[in-house]
């Protein structure tokens, strides 16, 4: 009962994050004068409908991954015959209007990170880890070595370390290898060596030293701080996002790290367990996430659109239909071997396979 609970609470985090992205994409269409034909919550067939008074059909469809809005001419070429009722046609409108309607579904997702980070700012301040160990893992590397709750570590091997971050790193870095850490407990400092875990982590050995660190939250901030704070984190979030998908790229982390529609609903629901800050703040990267990869110039995502309309601008007319399709196609497969691949991913991550092999023969 409590894994559908989580399914159910990871669907409905999804389905925000879809659903404000596409009300991007609406309320811009509606505004630069395209007539949507629908709104669909979800894929696949309709579960219920209803029209409003423009005449958009709004739709709760079975298959609860996603969500989508159909606009009059989209798929047709700026290039194409007109045909009655055109001039509330996507495709007849300029480039700027349909750059406009494009783009505003990555927009509307960086709003809400802004809107969200600013209600955990303001309502329960910034959350800040803090070097002290908070628990220990039962029979972990730490417990068995005589550290403590309480324990504030400030070396490893003799060099003080600088943040959570430069300990996590330290510590994957030697997987099953004995480590001195430097610690203050009851104001004196002490110093007991460790021998690190080693654990297997997306293919690769990794220490592990088997503590959770302490987490503190600031005093929350008046709104007039909380904005200027919020856009200054989405910022820093969206370089750290790009730095890690290079990363990825270059083959400084493991492809493995990627995960897809089925992962994200798992974390979701994982997030909504722990509360209701740790599920705004989940919704909020989701967001960010969602947001910044549609930007990224590949055919069958916005940004992949956004350049064909760049391209457009410059030459003075659309791209040859030629171009435009193998350019789709290329971004179907590219889109399509993601999905396969991160699904994968997930799927290993939830120990699907494992249970697949101890059970098949």
């Amino acid at each position: 009962m409590h894994s559908l609970q989580s399914i159910i609470a990871g669907l409905v985090v999804f389905g925000i994050v879809v659903f404000i992205h596409e009300l991007g994409h609406y309320l811009a269409a509606r505004w630069r004068g395209v007539q949507v034909t629908v709104f669909s919550i979800g894929f696949g067939p309709a579960l219920t409908s209803w029209k409003d008074r423009v005449g958009t059909r709004w739709q709760i469809s079975l298959l609860p991954l996603g969500g989508y809005v159909k606009l009059h001419g989209f798929e047709n070429r700026p290039d194409a015959p007109r045909e009655e009722g055109d001039e509330n046609a996507f495709n007849r409108k300029s480039v700027l209007s349909r750059a406009i309607v494009t783009v505003a579904g990555p927009v509307f997702n960086f709003l809400l990170t802004i809107l969200l980070f600013v209600i955990l700012l303001s309502c329960f301040g910034k959350p800040e880890a803090r070097p002290d160990i908070g628990t220990l893992a039962p029979n972990g590397a730490a417990m068995k070595a005589g550290l403590q709750v309480g324990d504030e570590i400030q070396r490893l091997n003799g060099h003080h370390i600088l943040s959570i971050g430069d300990i996590q790193a330290q510590v994957a870095a030697h997987p099953g290898e004995v480590i001195k850490v430097g610690f203050l407990r009851k104001g004196q400092t002490e110093e007991l060596p460790v021998t690190l875990d080693r654990i297997q982590q997306n293919g690769h050995d990794v220490g592990r030293l088997g503590v959770g660190f302490a987490v503190s939250h600031s005093a929350p901030l008046p709104v007039y701080k909380a904005v200027p704070a919020a856009i200054g984190q989405t910022w820093d979030m969206c370089g750290n996002m790009l730095e890690g998908i290079w990363q990825i790229i270059s083959g400084q982390r493991s492809a493995r790290q990627l995960s897809g529609t089925i992962g994200i609903i798992h974390m979701s629901g994982q997030a909504v367990d722990y509360g209701i800050a740790s599920a705004i703040g989940f919704i909020a990267l989701l967001s960010l996430n969602l947001g910044l990869l549609n930007l990224f110039p590949v055919p069958m995502l916005d940004g992949g659109h956004l350049l064909f309309y760049a391209c457009e601008a410059v030459l003075g007319r659309p791209l040859s239909e030629r171009t435009q399709g193998y350019a789709l196609q290329f971004g179907l497969l590219l889109v399509a071997a993601l999905f396969i691949f991160s699904t994968v991913n997930d799927l290993r991550g939830l120990g699907v396979f494992h249970w697949l092999f101890a059970h098949g023969g």
